[in-house]
This record gives C-alpha cells, sequence and structure tokens, in this order.
C-alpha cells in the first residue's frame, strides 16, 4: 500500500487529500476482509464489500471506494504482484448524472461582491471569491497560488492543476483590482507578525489557507445572501456556465478549466432550454423571427 501511494504521489501527482482518501478506502476494504490480505481477496469478496457499503453510504461514494481499490489492483497487477484480473471487470452502481449548482449571474456578482471592506480579511475573501467564478479555479487550486504564479502585467495567473499539469489562465479586471488592492495589505499584515510566505492567501496565522477554510468562507457569504447549496465549485460551475451562454467555444473553456477531457467540461456546463431557444432563433436560418402566441390549428 505504501508503495502504490508513493506512485500516486511521485508519478501521478495526485494531491494530499486524495492519497489519504485512497488509504483510508483501502483500509476499510482491510477491516471488511477481517485481517485478510488485499491479496487474497476475490470476486466475491468485492461484491460483498459493494453491498455492505450500498446500506451505508452513497452510490457516490461506493463509486469512488471502488475506484480507488481497482486502481490498487491495476498497480499490483503491472508489478506481477496480482494475476487475478477479474477483480478489475467489477462495475460500480450507475450514477445519476445531476445538473451542478449554478447560480445566475445576479447571484454571482452579488456573492462576489459581497465582501466589503479595506482590512486584510475581507480583501483577501474578495481575491479568492474573484479567483473563483472570474477564473473558474478549483478550490485547491486557489489555495496552492503562490506571489510567483501571478503577471499582473498580462493577466495571467500560472496555475497547478490535477496531476501537477499547468496552465494560464486569464484574470478578469476586477480581478486585478481586487489583487492590487490586497497585495499591499497583505505585505503589511505579514509584517506585523513577523512572518514571511509565498502563499497568496493567508490565514489568521499568515499560512496557506485551506480548501476547507475557503469553503467556509464561501457558504458564510452565500448564506448571508440566502443562498442556499453554494460551496466553491458552484462557482467554477457558474464561470464555465455564464461563459457558454455569452458566446464562448467549449474548446476555450475546457483549456480555462483544466479539463483532460471535453466531456468532463460538458457536465461542468449547463444550459437551460431558454437560452437554446434564443441561440436557435438569433442564429439558425430557418428560425422564425416570431413565435405564434397560439397553435390554433395543432
Amino acid at each position: 500500500m505504501e508503495g502504490f501511494l508513493r506512485y500516486l504521489r511521485q508519478e501521478r501527482g495526485y494531491s494530499p487529500h486524495t492519497l489519504r482518501a485512497y488509504a483510508r478506502d483501502l483500509r476499510d476494504f482491510g477491516e471488511f476482509l477481517g485481517g485478510r490480505s488485499l491479496l487474497e481477496a476475490d470476486l466475491q469478496d468485492l461484491r460483498a464489500w459493494i453491498m455492505h457499503l450500498r446500506a451505508k453510504v452513497s452510490a457516490r461514494t461506493v463509486a469512488r471506494k471502488l475506484s480507488a481499490l481497482k486502481s490498487f489492483y491495476r498497480y499490483l497487477l503491472k508489478r506481477g504482484f496480482l494475476q487475478e484480473t477479474r477483480l478489475l471487470v467489477l462495475s460500480g452502481p450507475k450514477l445519476s448524472r445531476d445538473l451542478p449548482r449554478v447560480l445566475t449571474v445576479d447571484e454571482a456578482l452579488a456573492l462576489v461582491e459581497a465582501p466589503q471592506g479595506e482590512d486584510f480579511f475581507t480583501l483577501r475573501d474578495r481575491v479568492a471569491l474573484e479567483l473563483l467564478y472570474g477564473s473558474g479555479l478549483r478550490a485547491s487550486e486557489v489555495c496552492g497560488l503562490r506571489l510567483g504564479d501571478l503577471h499582473l502585467g498580462a493577466r495571467l495567473v500560472r496555475v497547478r492543476g490535477k496531476g501537477r499539469k499547468e496552465r494560464l489562465v486569464p484574470l478578469g479586471r476586477k480581478t486585478l483590482e481586487a489583487l492590487r488592492a490586497y497585495l499591499p495589505v497583505r505585505k503589511s499584515f505579514l509584517e506585523s507578525r513577523g512572518k514571511e510566505s509565498e502563499h497568496l492567501l493567508l490565514n489568521r496565522q499568515g499560512e496557506a489557507l485551506s480548501p476547507r477554510s475557503l469553503q467556509r468562507l464561501v457558504k458564510r457569504y452565500a448564506r448571508a445572501l440566502g443562498l442556499a447549496g453554494v460551496h466553491p465549485h458552484a462557482l467554477r460551475h457558474s464561470f464555465a456556465t455564464h461563459l457558454l451562454e455569452s458566446g464562448a467555444d467549449l474548446r476555450s473553456i475546457q483549456e480555462m478549466l483544466g479539463h483532460s477531457r471535453l466531456t468532463t467540461t460538458e457536465r461542468y456546463t449547463h444550459l437551460d432550454l431558454g437560452h437554446l431557444s434564443r441561440v436557435y432563433d438569433a442564429a439558425h436560418p430557418r428560425a422564425l423571427a416570431q413565435r405564434p402566441s397560439q397553435d390554433k390549428d395543432l
């Protein structure tokens, strides 16, 4: 297991959060086996484990745990520790393709502009929200930003995404304004505590802001506006959807989001039928200029 986790960290570039989740999932299956080695497990054990999990957790959690286990067995198979290939063919539960929570433009703007003030924490919060919605970054990417990643003159930020992949993402005008207001105050904040840090967003101790703290930050401002079910990824979803609705092509959005597959980007965008109808009426040569108010002959 240690070799597997080391492989995920060093060769696949998995985040510490993902590594902890994989280790926990493998330990859970080991406990289910009652002390038997994971190498001794067979297809029947896996099926029994899935049935055991379905009574306790959601289908999405079951699918994630099964994916972690199959990755482990695939690693063992490639290194000659395992000959049982049937463990890799077991399918997980079918997942519903629920649309993500997407804010309206007015809701997103109200949330991003909610932090009002000139103190360190308010300015920091404004930068965080601007990066989530204005550039569509993941929570972990926002928290991982360093001062050297900012290229304010070029209006770009270098982002380290999943698998240590780097990409350049544009910074909007409002994000630039928020950064230029925050950076001098950030410097004074560190000096007052006698600390140094290259991380862009800092907590009260002058250390890097954690994704969990960022999640709490977003929820706090959302609750104050009466917005339920809002988390950092909701702003990322809204970023992609609003770009697409404004005419951006899907490939460009894919590049900004850092998705390897276009199908992943498609899941992050949400277009209502009203918007599709407006696009059709405006662009298709056979579209009707005016819809009849009543279809009496139908």
